[in-house]
């Protein structure tokens, strides 16, 4: 851990310390530019902890040459895992180190305009620091640093409990939030092997001091980046995107059970989740049986799970080489 500024920063009732949490994986060739869009921040007193998450090539390095020589106002600490953690497991790992009352998130491939900090704590503070997680809209932005069009995630202030997450479920990006340091008290790290942070941290959020949207585009987000849709190239990598992806959806399912448990809300929460985990529990299984006989047995005496579903499945993890035309046919649309 390597603090390039020595002093610690002084905070006041009137202006709060405040972290950033800036966290990379095999981003060597872009994550300079969010390293420097983070130092460029206007708002002080502000801590910035920038992390890699063990990446495999020299995104360390790239860190470490962005902050040499810095001697701005903010404190920096650089840092890397010893291995690969995850998103929500490295995200977790910096939130308990951190000392600002507010958390702000951002990513490797992502840039923070400079006035991002001050405009979020301005509308924490206007709101008398009650939001648990402010939220801000996002400029598109191409992989040369083009900016285009504004992204505008679902708007999070009419969000008052559980019953309005579960009737609208949010489209949210993890890169462009902010949560207040108590939300991680009260609820604790988040379980590794969840995807990514943004459903989970809004969840917490909303059954507890609520959240905010700041129509503003505060961040610009890469495209191509770690988030971006995946191209297959093969009925292998296809099939091993979906058992990753199965791994992710009852990771965060289960964090999200917890939560709910913590909030009060888990029994509403049990009931609303057991159709979904139903599907995921007989996606591991499908994968994980031992031969043709299981899975014939899963395919015909599961009742909890739609026919289709399950024949899908069944053919995915019996005979993949089905998919190869389909995977062919999209790689030529693409080059046309």
């Amino acid at each position: 851990m390597t603090p390039s500024v020595p002093s610690q920063p002084s905070s006041s009732p009137a202006k709060p310390l405040v972290s950033v949490l800036l966290i990379s994986f095999n981003q060597e060739k872009i994550i300079a530019d969010a390293v420097r869009s983070v130092l460029a921040q206007t708002y002080s007193p502000l801590e910035i902890i920038i992390s890699d998450d063990a990446s495999s090539d020299a995104t360390y390095a790239a860190i470490e040459a962005a902050t040499l020589g810095y001697s701005g106002p903010h404190q920096v600490i650089t840092r890397r895992n010893a291995a690969n953690e995850g998103i929500s497991a490295h995200l977790s790992r910096l939130a308990a180190m951190a000392r600002g009352e507010l958390l702000f998130v951002a990513a490797g491939d992502d840039m923070s305009v400079p006035i991002r900090c001050e405009r979020v704590v301005d509308t924490w503070l206007a709101h008398d620091k009650k939001p648990d997680l402010i939220a801000t809209d996002l400029a598109d932005m191409d992989e040369t640093g083009n900016v285009h069009e504004l992204m505008a995630p679902t708007e999070l202030d009419g969000y008052r409990g559980i019953d309005d997450w579960l009737a609208n479920n949010p489209w949210l990006i993890g890169a462009a939030h902010a949560w207040s340091h108590r939300l991680f008290e009260r609820f604790g790290p988040m379980m590794p092997g969840s995807a990514a942070e943004d459903q989970i941290m809004t969840f917490r959020a909303i059954v507890s001091g609520g959240a905010l949207s700041l129509r503003e585009p505060l961040v610009r987000y890469r495209r191509g980046g770690l988030s971006r849709k995946r191209r297959y190239q093969t009925t292998a990598e296809m099939v091993a995107r979906m058992r990753q992806g199965n791994g992710f959806a009852l990771a965060t399912a289960a964090q999200i059970q917890q939560d709910a448990d913590i909030a009060g809300v888990g029994d509403r929460m049990r009931a609303a989740l057991e159709p979904k985990l139903a599907r995921e529990q007989f996606i591991h299984a499908m994968f994980n049986a031992g031969g043709l006989g299981q899975r014939l047995a899963l395919l015909t005496q599961t009742r909890n799970v739609k026919l289709g579903l399950r024949i899908r499945m069944f053919v995915y993890n019996t005979c993949p080489a089905v998919y190869a035309p389909s995977l062919w046919l999209k790689r030529l649309k693409r080059k046309a």
